[in-house]
């Protein structure tokens, strides 16, 4: 398995959960039910936490790291993703907050304190500077990224389902079905 321990935090995973075996996934680290973390993803929990909820997705050559606690800072900036969460291909996540039902697209980075709520829409090659709080129901692009427009019916819609589909597709690896 690809976990390891890091002083006296150990990673912990919920039921369903499916790591590629490429994947690292180190130190204090919650993985929730029916979660998946996919090929050659690093999710390194050393200096701080990170949380992942239920049915979300970290999708391949992604890196998630944390910032360290400090006087000044005391919490640091742990890496909160929410429930069916869709983190596409080469993200970078530094002690940022993902609300629930969110998809980041390809190639995005996401920096150190940056909120985003639920139902928001990442372009892929976006940056969110550090602080931001975006705006639920929204598509954001660009570098840096700005609100480009309101999600459309379809758009929310398809935020739960990209997370739905990797269920299901880890399902499969679950089950030994793919070869």
């Amino acid at each position: 398995m690809p976990l390891s321990n890091y002083l006296s935090t150990s990673p912990t995973l919920g039921d369903r959960v499916y790591l590629h075996p490429s994947c690292q996934v180190i130190g204090e680290v919650k993985i929730g039910d029916d979660s998946s973390v996919w090929c050659n993803t690093v999710l390194r929990g050393d200096v701080n936490r990170i949380e992942i909820g239920r049915g979300s997705n970290v999708q391949d050559l992604t890196m998630g790291h944390v910032s360290h606690k400090t006087a000044e800072k005391p919490d640091g900036s742990p890496l909160i993703i929410g429930d069916y969460v869709t983190v596409g291909h080469s993200v970078i996540l530094h002690g940022c907050r993902i609300g629930n039902d969110c998809l980041i697209g390809m190639g995005s980075i996401i920096m150190d304190d940056v909120v985003i709520p639920d139902r928001v829409m990442i372009g892929a090659g976006s940056l969110i500077s550090p602080g931001k709080t975006l705006e639920s129901g929204m598509l954001y692009m660009g570098r840096p990224a700005k609100a480009v427009r309101a999600l459309t019916d379809e758009e929310m819609g398809y935020l739960r389902y990209s997370a739905e589909h990797y269920m299901r597709v880890k399902d499969n690896y679950l089950k030994g079905t793919v070869k």
